[in-house]
């Protein structure tokens, strides 16, 4: 069973998806998007289709006392939209706090200027999320 795992944001959508055995995630794509909402419901559709994916993962940024604010209700906003769109595939939430953070590091660590490369940023923390939610399931 394959999964996929969005990090949304306003500009960039990190994607990620597992292994069929639903073992390991890997970095996918980033949807660049701006206004319009719909390319990026599109594409997510497509990618859910292409590579049979049976449910997707949205990563959900609480603030760091684990209170909710503005970017978590833009999330889940865009989480209304997916349902909506795909109302036949399983959409799970999970706490996705400093994996931005975790992918920056990550990146530095193999000696990659993260300044230049938001959207592997994106994939990454994507990644993280998504391994996060798989280590909880076994």
């Amino acid at each position: 069973m394959r999964i996929l795992c969005i990090d949304y944001g306003d500009a960039r959508i990190g994607v990620a998806v597992s292994d069929p055995l639903g073992l390991t995630a890997q970095m996918l794509e980033t949807i660049r998007w701006r206004n319009d909402i719909s390319k990026p419901i599109q594409r997510i559709k497509e990618l859910v289709d292409t590579l049979g994916c049976e449910a997707i993962v949205v990563g959900i940024p609480r603030n760091m006392d684990g209170s909710v604010g503005e970017r978590e209700l833009k999330t889940r906003e865009f989480i209304k939209l997916l349902e909506n769109e795909l109302p036949n595939t399983d959409i799970k939430t999970w706490d996705e706090r400093l994996t931005t953070v975790m992918a920056q590091r990550t990146m530095h660590d193999m000696g990659i200027c993260a300044k230049n490369q938001k959207g592997r940023i994106d994939q990454m923390a994507a990644a993280f999320i998504l391994q996060g939610y798989l280590d909880s399931k076994s």
